[in-house]
């Protein structure tokens, strides 16, 4: 078998990304940045032109990646499509399958199955060089052999032959550009040992640290397991802090931290996006047993319920009108995908409390149709609220001080839940303001 790596360097051939979300982009743009030439495609004209301009439209990708797209853009070594049959074209070697795998908070494979229904047109290749598929998406366990493979064997490609199929799921965080596709340990795993060594060729081209599993379906198991362990923590932080409502627990959970096994969680609004809220759900639905995976359960059913034991809270100390700040999931980014904040406010709405929502990122119409509230200016808004609760630490959030300070006349209670005005907490407690962090002692009331 031809080396990939020698291929995709002297440019004779092309990389291929389907889907050029976070995902998809991140990968054009680092295999771009090596000197590969790539091309994606993508259903969003928006995307594309954004693409296609150099310009990224994605809020936070440019501040994680650390450099420009435009240069490579410009050099041909970067290139979006709403043709997905260019894709399809001889010169694309290599395939990185980059759709979302999950759709209204739960597993959904139909965008998995469009994308592989298009690769079963790829023309017969060269047998030295196949094409070399691997999917950057999180899978349920067993997808692959449920879904994928019989649906490549339908259409008479034989893998292994005809193309070659990896598993590499991606680890990134998009808000420390210290952990990206270049720096994290990266796993992966090919239907077959040749393939796996080929996928290591190939993503060595932009990943420093490699370690290759056993099998595709080890590898496909690596990410839900892993974000699993994470989501157990995080809602066993706000377990705790329901068991013990008189207690600080973020300090207590601050000091479990120090142990040198144990990673620091803290209480909060649950989790959002992607990965996390999802990989519970993906180890259930993928497993042989289900039944004896009850701690797993347990997990989905309280970071679900979290929030709405916020909102109780604030509805039990009378507050009528309530500001809230952050609709994206996680600080700098817009991706409102599972964010906390939504079950939050519907849970103020149903009681009639009146919400409003201010997040930097998004115009008042987006929050109307994803949030179903009206919007507000921060800080200029504040003396409207007898409460502020701030689920999300955008850095907006936190320049405004003085404003903080003059402001809040009418307010009687904060909820910080990162605690980013906790400098401030003795200047709220003077107004009158009763101010909590996220977990501390009767936080919850």
């Amino acid at each position: 078998m031809q080396d990939y790596s020698r291929l995709l360097r002297d440019r004779s051939h092309k990389v291929g990304v389907w889907g050029a979300g976070f995902i998809g982009l991140s990968t054009m743009a680092h295999f771009a940045r090596a000197g590969i030439r790539t091309i994606a495609a993508e259903v969003s004209p928006s995307v594309v032109d954004s693409i296609n301009s150099g310009e990224v439209e994605t809020v936070g990708m440019r501040d994680w990646l650390g450099f420009d797209l435009k240069p490579l853009v410009e050099k041909g070594l970067i290139q979006a499509t709403l043709d997905h049959t260019r894709l399809l074209e001889p010169d694309v070697l290599v395939h990185f399958v980059c759709i979302p795998t999950e759709k209204d908070g739960k597993p959904f494979n139909p965008y998995l199955e469009d994308v592989f229904s298009k690769l079963c047109q790829l023309p017969e290749s060269d047998p030295d060089r196949p094409p070399l598929v691997i999917i950057e998406s999180t899978l349920t366990p067993g997808t692959a052999d449920r879904i994928v493979l019989p649906m490549l064997e339908a259409n008479g490609k034989r893998v292994g032959k005809d193309l070659l199929l990896g598993i590499a799921p991606r680890r990134d965080w998009f808000v420390d550009e210290t952990k990206s596709l270049k720096d994290l340990d990266r796993v992966f795993g090919g239907h077959d040992p040749a393939t796996t060594e080929v996928m290591r060729s190939v993503l060595s081209i932009v990943c420093d640290r490699l370690h290759a599993a056993s099998s595709h379906r080890t590898a496909e198991m690596v990410k839900s397991f892993e974000n699993a362990y994470r989501h157990m923590e995080i809602t066993l932080a706000n377990q705790l802090s329901l068991a013990y409502p008189e207690d600080d627990i973020r300090e207590a959970l601050q000091l479990v931290g120090t142990k040198w096994n144990i990673g620091t969680f803290y209480p909060g609004f649950g989790v959002g996006g992607y990965c996390i809220p999802l990989s519970s759900q993906y180890v259930i639905a993928g497993a042989d047993k289900p039944e004896e995976l009850s701690i797993l359960s347990d997990t989905v059913k309280t970071d679900r319920a979290i929030n709405h034991h916020i909102a109780d809270s604030l509805i039990k100390r009378g507050m009528h009108n309530v500001g809230v700040l952050g609709l994206a999931y996680k600080a700098n980014l817009k991706v409102s995908v599972l964010s906390p904040t939504i079950p939050f406010i519907q849970g103020l709405k149903d009681a009639g409390v009146n919400a409003k929502l201010c997040d930097p990122y998004y115009d008042a119409s987006e929050i109307g149709h994803i949030a179903g509230v009206e919007s507000f200016d921060f800080p200029e808004n504040l003396n409207d609220f007898d409460a502020l609760v701030a689920v999300v630490d955008h850095d907006s959030f936190k320049e405004h001080d003085d404003a903080l300070r003059s402001a809040l006349n009418g307010c009687r209670f904060i909820l910080d839940n990162h605690g980013m005005w906790s400098h401030l907490s003795q200047e709220f407690a003077a107004k009158g303001i009763e101010y909590h962090i996220s977990g501390d002692s009767n936080w919850l009331g």
